[in-house]
């Protein structure tokens, strides 16, 4: 898949270079909390980096936090209209989307290739979650 102008500069990458694309949704029971999409350009693909293809439902956090050698650049906020193209991906399927969205993302570095993580907060996020031992998350992809 091709990344977006805006994430193909954030990677670094040329505007028609491929990354391969995981979206998921993190869910607390039968709600969805977050929408998540990452970005892997081929070169990160390589060495160690490989095995970011073959999560399947693992959290792609638990890897990258448990990795003492992969770095996370800032974390950038921002608001996601109604209209653009990850607004509608984080809510394809819903019938009354909100009119805007807040996310964050972050460049990781392993082995000097970059990955992009970019997370958007879904409305049933409560500001206040329960207990954590009572979440329970699991991956749609």
């Amino acid at each position: 898949m091709h990344p977006s102008r805006d994430e193909a500069r954030a990677l670094r990458l040329r505007p028609d270079a491929r990354a391969w694309t995981r979206e998921v949704q993190l869910f607390c029971g039968e709600q969805p909390w977050v929408f998540a999409r990452t970005l892997i350009p081929a070169k990160t693909l390589r060495g160690c980096g490989r095995r970011l293809t073959r999560l399947g439902a693992k959290p792609l956090g638990e890897v990258l936090f448990a990795d003492p050698r992969v770095r996370r650049g800032p974390v950038e906020i921002a608001r996601i209209p109604a209209g653009q193209r990850l607004h509608r991906r984080a809510f394809a399927g819903f019938a009354e989307p909100p009119a805007t969205i807040w996310g964050r993302r972050s460049v990781f570095w392993i082995d000097d290739g970059p990955l992009l993580v970019c997370e958007f907060f879904l409305p049933d996020l409560p500001a206040s979650p329960p207990a954590f031992d009572r979440i329970n998350l699991r991956h749609e992809h």
